[in-house]
C-alpha cells in the first residue's frame, strides 16, 4: 500500500510489527511501515510467510528462541491468531 512519495536518499523510519501468528509459529504475517522524516506513513508492506525445512520441503515449527522473538514483536491492532500449517 503506498500513501505518500518518497524521493531518492529521503530518508525513512521503518517499522517491524506482527500482523498476525500461528500459535506453533509455523505461519507468520509480518507488517513493514515506512515512514518520512516529517511523520507520514509513506507506504506499508504485509508479507505472508512460514518456517520451511528446506530438506523435507515443509513448513515446521521454528526453533524456541527464534519463536520468542517472533512473539515479542509489537502486533498490530488486527492481529490475527492463523491456523497452523503443521499436521
Amino acid at each position: 500500500e503506498y500513501f505518500k512519495e518518497v524521493r531518492l536518499l529521503e530518508t525513512l523510519k521503518v517499522n517491524i510489527i506482527q500482523a498476525g501468528l500461528a500459535e506453533d509459529g509455523s505461519r507468520f504475517l509480518i507488517r513493514n511501515e515506512f515512514y518520512r522524516a516529517d511523520g507520514k506513513l509513506a507506504a506499508r508492506v504485509t508479507s505472508t510467510g512460514g518456517w520451511l525445512d528446506l530438506a523435507a520441503r515443509k513448513l515446521i515449527v521454528p526453533p524456541d528462541a527464534l519463536f520468542k522473538a517472533m512473539q515479542s514483536l509489537p502486533k498490530t491492532e488486527d492481529f490475527q491468531v492463523l491456523a497452523s500449517s503443521i499436521k
